[in-house]
């Protein structure tokens, strides 16, 4: 964000879906080591931060029996579907009265790191709400990281920056060669 805004003060910085959602899963999992002695919250760590429509029947059966508990986790699990829907809702309004209910439910539930992802929030809430007007992500570019850094691991370094420049154009530029039997 620092390096943006001093190269382009007059960029708009929008904060995508994942990334929230990344800071609220590290406080969940928080939580959840906070409790580790129970005997319940072992291999809990895989249910509790994977996407639920993605579980398994067993593991969906082992979920709802956290779900049902009544511990800081369980507490945590249901603050961190909340902020889930907020990406479901239509329109920006729509969106700013469904997290201002979430923010309160968050700094109010005596859950340390919830509610310092809640004040993350809050410090950073237009680029939360940018999303729903801008549409933009990083996606693209966090998949071409992937893609040149997937390159330069498999070249195991090079001699000069020309080679590295030409991998990444054939890892990751959508070049058209043409077949051998064309030529």
């Amino acid at each position: 964000m620092k390096g943006a805004q001093e190269v382009l003060p007059q960029a708009e910085i929008t904060f995508n879906r994942y990334h929230v959602m990344v800071i609220m899963n590290q406080a969940m999992d928080q939580v959840r080591r906070s409790e580790a002695k129970n005997k319940w919250s072992r291999g809990a760590r895989f249910l509790l931060l994977k996407n639920p429509e993605s579980l398994t029947a067993r593991q969906q059966a082992a979920l709802e029996r956290i779900k049902a508990l009544d511990s800081k986790t369980s507490r945590a699990y249901h603050i961190k579907l909340a902020l889930r829907r907020l990406w479901d809702q239509p329109i920006r309004e729509d969106a700013e009265k469904y997290l201002r209910h979430w923010y309160f439910w968050a700094t109010h539930s005596r859950l340390e790191p919830v509610i310092e992802v809640a004040r993350t929030i809050k410090a950073h809430w237009q680029g939360v709400f940018r999303l729903f007007t801008s549409r933009i992500t990083s996606g693209i570019v966090e998949d071409l990281n992937s893609k040149i850094k997937t390159a330069m691991k498999r070249a195991y370094g090079f001699k000069a920056f020309a080679y590295l420049r030409t991998i990444i154009y054939l890892v990751a530029g959508k070049l058209n060669f043409p077949s051998p039997t064309q030529c």
